[in-house]
C-alpha cells in the first residue's frame, strides 16, 4: 500500500463521519448552556457592568471620530 493511499484513506474518513459528528456535538453543548444559562434571543453571557462599560467607551469613540471628521474637513 502506498504512503498516498495510506494517508488518504484515514482522512477521507475524518473528513466524512469524525468532522461533522464532532461540529454537531460540539453545538449541541454550546445550545444546552445557552438554554441553561437562558442565554438567547439577543442576550449575552457578559456581565450588564461590563456592557455598560463598553457602550461608555463605544459612545466616547464615537465622539472622537466625529471630532476627527471635524478637523480633517476644515483643511
Amino acid at each position: 500500500m502506498s504512503f498516498a493511499v495510506a494517508f488518504f484513506v484515514p482522512l477521507v474518513v475524518f473528513l466524512s463521519i469524525v468532522a461533522p459528528l464532532w461540529i454537531i456535538f460540539h453545538y449541541i453543548t454550546k445550545w444546552k448552556t445557552m438554554k441553561k444559562q437562558d442565554l438567547g434571543n439577543g442576550m449575552v453571557a457578559v456581565p450588564k457592568d461590563e456592557l455598560l462599560k463598553m457602550r461608555d467607551v463605544a459612545r466616547k469613540l464615537a465622539d472622537r471620530v466625529a471630532t476627527l471628521e471635524k478637523v480633517l474637513e476644515q483643511d
